[in-house]
Parts: structure tokens; C-alpha cells; sequence
């Protein structure tokens, strides 16, 4: 175990450090911040010393050893929209990201696993027939669409839920939540539907399979012929072997799910990350660029990591060969 946490580290630190020059050298290409930071009547000399008091007037390797050098203690530059610490902006908003994220996924396990544990069970019924048209929906429906189409309907015609913000948050054990407040559940209830459609539908599927595929096995037959239900074979000899692959592929869905929140907090208007490095690339905000993108690898990795633990205590032949 000792090796393999070695080496997932060593590994970890080289992606850091490849993704850093390669997001360092995009943004860099992208565009000259000062275009945007100042206006079109400002003289060469307050670009001058607008472009040295952001160090936009070293050469590109001096800036990203700056930046690097400055990142390994935990600095990853001043935002140049915000005046502050970038990852301060960041972490200001990853909260309501991960709140968001959090929803979606525990939404598409509490109805993407009943779904299709009663499709798996009824293969080529009615049942089976709409839950995988339903699936075949959730994934084909573009993220953007459907979520104008839920503000639409109950956001417009119904009047039930609001479509934009986070709206009144609350403590829980130190923890501002939008789950603290009526107010605040009701503002997520749209956009986490939105960002979990997908997820439900890949969920079904996944179950679905797994149990068509785990029924016909060995165990069960043994198990049926002990004399145990239906029932408790398929939610606990059966649900404890498919879950290995539903596992290890919402680990990593979920990172996915932060990284790719971006277009349902920008439809809602979820002042999440998201919605930050849309309105930063648009500034130019180099460094809140460069430390999200650094965030989001890094949670990427630590998910991943997760993800092989779990999958280990699931499974103990990981165990024997790790």
C-alpha cells in the first residue's frame, strides 16, 4: 500500500506540473489582459506600469517561474478584476458548487438505482421499455436545453420554483448551506435536476446491466436455492456486486460534474466557480484562471484516489493484488 500511494503522489505531482505550463502557456495566448483592465485613452506609460505591477512586462518562462515558485507556497497571484488572492475568490465560491454537484449526485443514485434495479428485473416488459426510453432522453437532451426548458415550465408557466440565484442560506454544524433554509432548497431544487439528468441516466444504465448480468450467475442460483428471497438477493447479493462499477464510474462523474457545472450555473445564475471562470475568462483574469483549472486537476486526482479505496473495500481481490 505504501508504493502504490508513492506512486499515485509522484504521479499526481507531475500532472500538476504539466497542466500548470500547459494552462500557464493557453492563457497566455489567449489575449492581453490590459486590453480590458484599462481604457482605450490610457497612455503608454499607465500600461507601462500597470503591465510591471502585474509582471505582464517579464517574458513568458520568468512569469510561469514566478507563478510556479509562488504556487508551491501556496500563492497563485492576485485576481486582476478583484484585487485578492486568487484562490481566495476561488474558494469563496467552490461551496456552492460542491453543494450543487453534491445534489445531483446523490439525486441520480436515489433515482437512477431503484430505476434500474426494476428495469434489470423485468428485462423486455413495459417497465424495461420506459425507463431505458427515459434514459436514452436524459443523455440526448442538451444541458442547456433542458434546463430553459425546466425554467420554463416551472420557473414561468407553473410559478412554483425560482429559476435564478442561491436564495437565503443557513448554518448547519458551521457550514453555510442552502439545506438550512426552505428558501434555499427551493432555489436548488432546479439547477441540481438539471446538472443530475445526465447522471440518472447513466446510473440506470449501469444498474440495468448489472443485474442482467449478475442474475444468471452462480451465487444466485446457490443463493435461491438456500431459500433467500428475491427481494434480499437483489438488494444485497446482486446490488453489492454491481455497485463496484457504478462506483468507480461516479468518482469519476463527479469530478466531472464540478468541472462541467459551468453551463447550468450560468443558466441559473449559481454563484458557484462555474460561473466565476466564465465572467474570468471573459476579463482575461489570468490567475484566477490558472489556480481554477489547478483546483479542479487536483480534486480530479484526489477523487480518482477515492474512488480506487472504495473500489479496494469493495472488491477484495484489489486488496490482494495491491
Amino acid at each position: 500500500m505504501t508504493v502504490f500511494l508513492l506512486r499515485r503522489l509522484m504521479q499526481a505531482v507531475l500532472v500538476l506540473l504539466v497542466t500548470s505550463i500547459i494552462v500557464f502557456v493557453g492563457v497566455y495566448a489567449i489575449g492581453d489582459p490590459l486590453e480590458i483592465l484599462l481604457p482605450a485613452d490610457a497612455s503608454a506609460a499607465e500600461r507601462a506600469q500597470v503591465a510591471a505591477s502585474l509582471r505582464l512586462d517579464q517574458p513568458l518562462p520568468v512569469q510561469y517561474l514566478h507563478f510556479l515558485g509562488s504556487a508551491l507556497t501556496g500563492d497563485f497571484g492576485r485576481s486582476f478584476v478583484f484585487n485578492r488572492p486568487a484562490l481566495d475568490v476561488i474558494f469563496e465560491r467552490l461551496p456552492a458548487t460542491l453543494e450543487l454537484t453534491f445534489t445531483a449526485l446523490i439525486l441520480s443514485l436515489m433515482i437512477g438505482l431503484p430505476l434500474g434495479l426494476w428495469a434489470g428485473r423485468r428485462p423486455g416488459t413495459l417497465v424495461d421499455e420506459s425507463v431505458m426510453t427515459g434514459s436514452i432522453v436524459g443523455f440526448s437532451l442538451p444541458n442547456f436545453w433542458q434546463g430553459m426548458m425546466l425554467i420554463m415550465i416551472f420557473a414561468v408557466w407553473l410559478g412554483w420554483l425560482p429559476s435564478t440565484g442561491r436564495g437565503q442560506t443557513g448554518e448547519i454544524l458551521g457550514i453555510r448551506t442552502s439545506f438550512a433554509t426552505w428558501d434555499g432548497i427551493r432555489h436548488l431544487i432546479l439547477p441540481a435536476t438539471n446538472l443530475a439528468l445526465a447522471q440518472i441516466a447513466l446510473v440506470i444504465r449501469l444498474t440495468r446491466t448489472g443485474v442482467q448480468e449478475t442474475m444468471p450467475l452462480d451465487f444466485v442460483k446457490f443463493a435461491r436455492a438456500r431459500g433467500i428471497s428475491e427481494r434480499r438477493i437483489l438488494m444485497v447479493h446482486v446490488l453489492k456486486t454491481i455497485l463496484i462499477p457504478i462506483v468507480t464510474v461516479l468518482g469519476i462523474e463527479f469530478g466531472s460534474l464540478i468541472a462541467f457545472a459551468v453551463v447550468t450555473e450560468t443558466i441559473f445564475a449559481w454563484p458557484g466557480v462555474g460561473k466565476l471562470i466564465i465572467d474570468s475568462i471573459n476579463a482575461l483574469d489570468r490567475p484566477i484562471v490558472v489556480a481554477y483549472i489547478l483546483v479542479i486537476v487536483t480534486m480530479f486526482i484526489v477523487i480518482n484516489f477515492v474512488v480506487d479505496i472504495l473500489y479496494s473495500a469493495l472488491d477484495p481481490r484489489v486488496r490482494r493484488r495491491a
